[in-house]
């Protein structure tokens, strides 16, 4: 076997790969019931699948031009050390913006720290309220109109 032989059938399998475990972290994005369910999709399966396909471009470039390709293993090292840290900075803000998540999933319920967790929900801008009830509105409207 040709050293090009073995590096087309690693570039393949590694290129498979990466498709799966983006389709699967894609899939999860959508199956998924909350938002911290959802957080392992992207920090998982996609950074595996994107690491796969960076690897698999690295080992293609390094055979078919006969010198060696690093540019591909740095951005794969910075992917796999950035999504980690953005999935945990993302999570403590759900945690500290009370954000709803479902208690039927296996496992205990998370046993966190007053520091944790934020004291109040997130504070949004109320909506300002038309004068006067839904039938007044109505009818300015209507009036509006023409009508």
């Amino acid at each position: 076997m040709t050293l090009n032989l073995i590096a087309e059938a690693a570039v393949s399998l590694l290129l498979v790969l990466g498709g799966l475990f983006a389709f699967v972290g894609s899939l999860g994005m959508l199956q998924f019931k909350d938002f911290f369910m959802r957080l392992h999709s992207p920090t998982k399966g996609t950074t595996l699948g994107i690491g796969c396909v960076l690897i698999a471009s690295m080992i293609y470039f390094s055979v078919t031009q006969r010198e060696p390709h690093i540019q591909e293993l740095l951005i794969t090292l910075f992917l796999f050390i950035t999504a980690p840290v953005t999935g945990h900075m993302l999570a403590k803000t759900g945690l500290h913006m009370h954000l709803r998540f479902i208690t039927g999933t296996r496992g205990s319920l998370p046993e966190l720290m007053d520091e944790d967790v934020g004291q109040s929900r997130f504070a949004r801008p109320a909506r300002p309220k038309p004068p006067g009830g839904l039938k007044t509105r109505r009818e300015q409207l209507l009036k509006s109109r023409g009508r």
